[in-house]
This record gives structure tokens, C-alpha cells and sequence, in this order.
């Protein structure tokens, strides 16, 4: 569930991330929503058509729970395909959330795709949700899931709903969704198409333990509630990428410690697990990582694993202290101190106090994340690369070992997101690892690397008589032997 398809670009004025976009203040045009009760296959559907495993899947109901956008094509169409929660009447803000981000992708999209339940049978909230699409005109097909196994004629029952034919699938095995698509691709309005074009953005991944506010920041930076967000840890529960101006945000689920995960029962253990999969699934694609944490709570072990993580992956890396608003002036004062004797292992690691809540230091929080994207293009030229090197080995020689001379001869480019640093010399396998440090520390600071981590990595010159021996002349050898009789009399 953790493979990742390469971006597959966008549609005009829509966003698109790798299989997945929003429509935000976007004309609907070639939009197809899949709605229906919880559990009865919408994200399988969702990857089948998309081509992709994107979407979390597991037999547990309630699991999508925000939008999700994806690329498809659906018979000679292309269209933009919206996976969407469970519609369901149950109370509790999660469940009434879950049911207004469905209802949003239905007043957008062009067709509703009601998905049903083949083994359930008819129920009474496939009436309520037939009864809700009647209402807004939207054109609608039916697609009764589940049917491997189930009774052939049971896809008739269906029909009473009011929508016409419908299309029995099975999503887990694949059968009946081409005839699904041709359905799907009938009812969309002539000309009517998702426009291929490239997606611009930089990749921002929020990350952060649960409940420290990672759906709340990009509420409160997209302007509206685009994900769902509630006071129980581990609302999100799968990496949504939402396109918002030149950023594409991800918005992860929370990385619990793997002693809470295992405490859960065995159906959520998995969910969360895979959860973390595509958390740090997220962070590897990302080209900088918004680490959220508690200004309460400060920097804890769990927070130093999710740092740690994203500096193997190379992401740029800003620290959100979030819930800053909740603090008295000496608690800031502890936290700020907390947060620096924490971070004294990475001290380039740039950090914002912000209120995800009400919105105090989120409006700033993006020129970070685009200084430390810019640094992390490492737009540089040899030429200084090399200066730098220079200076750096004349105020500070490389260490003589085993009674030998390292010697560091030139540098280039190895690399961006992360910035990488290749330099070639004799004997680099025994440089040290501080003199390693001090070679990154000096490229930083003369760079104005922040908020990047910097990799240096170093190429031995090969010496191309290394192993060789000269051979004798045919005058050496004579000579030689002359010096050896002589020598032997």
C-alpha cells in the first residue's frame, strides 16, 4: 500500500500531485465522484481506476475520511476521480466532517458514482443518500460492489433506487469496471475533459505526532476546512496532497510510538501502521518537511524520530511549534529554551511559534518554507564550490594519518534536495568524521545553507600506476646482468 506513482500532472486551474489533487475555486469539468455508505469499496474502486494503490484500504468502515483526487481514464475520457468519506447520519463532528467533504465533491463533480453493497443488500442509507443526489440533479450511476460471491440477480435490486441500469462490479478482482467507466463516460457533458498540464509546486509535508494541529495548519492556511479536524488523535489517518498556490501540502497522519500502536486491536494496529508507511512515504517524496509539534509538550524522543527522518530523506526541514497562544510568558520562555537544547544536534534546522487556531505566525510560516526550499536548490557554481574548499583547507588543513597527507583537490555538485557536495582528493576514505563536519559547516555558512541538511560526499583519485611495474629494456636487463656477474666475482 505504500507504492507512489510519479506526479501525473494537472488539470487546468486544478491542482494534481502525484494521483491527487483539489478543486478548490475550480470550475467542475470532468469530475466524478465516488459517494456512498462506509465500506462498500469506494477507495478500491478509487485505485483500480486510478491505476495507483494511493488510496489506504482496509475492511474497516469510516476510513477515508478527507477528499482525495486522482487522475483516471474512463474509456476515451480523462477525468479528474474524487475517493470521498462515508455518507452516513451518524452524530459526531468526525462523521458530520467526513459527510460535508462528500457532499462538497458532489456539488463539484459532473457525475456521482453511488457505490453500494452487493452482500448488504438494499439499505436504508443508500435511500437517504439516493434521496440527497436527487435533490442537487446530478447525473448518477450505480455501482453494486461485492459481487464475487454474491447472488447474480441482487444487482437488480438496485434498480429501485430510481437511477437506471446498474453496473455490478467487483473492485477487489477488477471485473465489470470497464463497463462502469463506459457508463460513467456517457453521462459526462460533451467536451467535457480534464486538461493534461504539469503540476508546479513545492512538496510540503506536514508531519508531526497526533493532535498537535497538522490538519488545523492547513486549514488555516488554505482558508477553508478542507480537512477534516477533530480533538481525537488520529483523525487523519492517510497522506492527502492538496495543491495550494506554488505548494502542494501533504497532510499525513500522526506517527505514534510503535508501543501505542501495538496497544490498539488488530484492525487499527494495521490501519495505523500503514498510516505510518505513507507518512514516511510522504516525507521521502517531500522537497521540505513542516515538523509540527506542541509548544506545551516541547520537542519529545517521538518528535527527534520524525527529525531524524526526514534529514535520511533530505527534505528541508522547518520546526512548528504549534499552540504558542496557550502559553504564559514564562512557560514561551522555557519552551524556546527547551526547543534550542533539543535541536543542538541540527541547529540549522529553522523553527516558527505559530497558532494553528487562530491563525498568529501561519501567514510567515510560508516565506520559511520557500527560503529553505530555495536553499535546497543549491543553485551554486563550481567555481565557488571550489574557492570555499580552498579557503576551508588553507585556514584549516585536513589531519595527517598514520604519519600521512590527506589531500583535497577539487569540489562540484553532486546533488540538490538534499545539497550535495562532491570532493575529490587521495586517501578521502580516512577523513575524519569531524573534519567532515567542519567541511559541511563551512559550505553552510558561506552558502546560507538554512534549514537544508548538507551531504558531503568524497571520490578518491584513482593513481593509474598503482599495481604497475616497469618493464626493463632490453639494455637494463643486459646492464644488470653485468652488475650481477661482476658483484658475484
Amino acid at each position: 500500500m505504500a507504492d507512489h506513482q510519479s506526479t501525473r500532472g494537472a488539470l487546468a486551474g486544478v491542482g494534481m500531485s502525484e494521483t491527487q489533487t483539489s478543486v478548490s475555486k475550480a470550475p467542475a469539468h470532468g469530475i466524478v465522484a465516488l459517494v456512498g455508505r462506509p465500506n462498500v469499496g469506494k477507495s478500491t474502486i478509487f485505485n483500480r481506476l486510478c491505476g495507483t494503490r494511493d488510496a489506504l484500504v482496509a475492511d474497516l468502515p469510516g476510513l477515508t475520511r478527507d477528499r482525495r483526487y486522482g487522475r483516471a481514464r474512463l474509456a476515451d475520457r480523462t477525468v479528474t476521480l474524487v475517493d470521498t468519506g462515508g455518507l452516513t447520519h451518524e452524530t459526531g463532528n468526525v462523521y458530520e466532517q467526513m459527510s460535508s467533504q462528500a457532499m462538497l465533491a458532489i456539488g463539484e463533480a459532473d457525475v456521482a458514482v453511488f457505490v453500494t453493497d452487493a452482500r448488504e443488500g438494499l439499505a436504508a442509507g443508500d435511500w437517504d443518500i439516493a434521496r440527497d443526489l436527487r435533490k442537487r440533479g446530478k447525473v448518477v450511476v450505480v455501482a453494486v460492489n461485492k459481487m464475487d460471491g454474491a447472488p447474480g440477480l441482487v444487482a437488480h435490486e438496485f434498480a429501485a433506487l430510481g437511477f437506471g441500469d446498474c453496473c455490478p462490479v467487483s473492485a477487489t478482482h477488477g471485473r465489470g469496471l470497464a463497463e462502469l467507466a463506459q457508463a460513467v463516460a456517457a453521462g459526462l457533458p460533451e467536451g467535457c475533459a480534464a486538461v493534461e498540464s504539469d503540476l508546479p509546486g513545492i512538496r510540503v509535508a506536514v508531519v508531526g505526532r497526533p493532535n498537535v494541529g497538522k490538519s488545523t495548519l492547513i486549514n488555516r492556511l488554505l482558508g477553508e476546512e478542507r480537512q477534516v479536524v477533530d480533538g481525537t488523535p488520529g483523525t487523519t489517518r492517510d497522506a492527502i496532497d492538496i495543491p495550494f498556490g506554488d505548494y502542494l501540502l501533504i497532510d499525513t497522519a500522526g506517527v505514534r510510538r510503535r508501543g501505542r500502536v501495538e496497544a490498539g486491536p488488530r484492525m487499527q494496529r494495521t490501519v495505523e501502521k500503514f498510516s505510518i508507511v505513507k507518512t514516511l512515504a510522504a516525507l521521502e517524496r517531500a522537497q521540505v518537511a513542516v515538523v509540527v509539534v506542541d509548544a506545551a509538550e516541547g520537542v519529545v524522543e517521538q518528535d527527534l524520530h520524525v527529525l531524524d527522518y526526514a534529514i535520511d530523506a533530505g527534505a528541508g526541514i522547518v520546526l512548528a511549534v504549534n499552540k504558542w497562544d496557550g502559553l504564559d510568558k514564562d512557560q514561551r520562555r522555557g519552551a524556546r529554551a527547551s526547543v534550542e537544547r533539543r535541536l543542538a544536534f541540527a541547529p540549522w534546522i529553522q523553527v516558527r511559534y505559530l497558532s494553528a487556531l487562530h491563525g498568529r505566525g501561519v501567514k510567515s510560516l510560508i516565506g520559511i518554507v520557500s527560503n529553505v526550499y530555495r536553499a535546497g536548490d543549491f543553485d551554486v557554481q563550481t567555481a565557488e564550490l571550489n574557492r570555499i574548499l580552498a579557503d576551508a583547507t588553507a585556514d584549516h588543513p585536513p589531519p595527517l594519518v598514520q604519519g600521512r597527507a590527506i589531500k583535497l583537490r577539487y569540489a562540484h555538485k553532486g546533488g540538490d534536495h538534499p545539497p550535495t557536495v562532491v570532493v575529490h582528493g587521495n586517501r578521502t576514505e580516512a577523513l575524519p568524521d569531524s573534519y567532515r563536519r567542519y567541511l559541511v559547516n563551512r559550505y553552510r555558512d558561506e552558502l546560507d545553507l538554512v534549514g537544508v541538511p548538507v551531504r558531503l560526499e568524497t571520490r578518491t583519485t584513482r593513481n593509474p600506476y598503482a599495481g604497475r611495474r616497469n618493464e626493463l629494456t632490453r639494455r637494463q636487463i643486459k646492464r644488470r646482468r653485468r652488475v650481477i656477474r661482476h658483484s658475484s666475482s
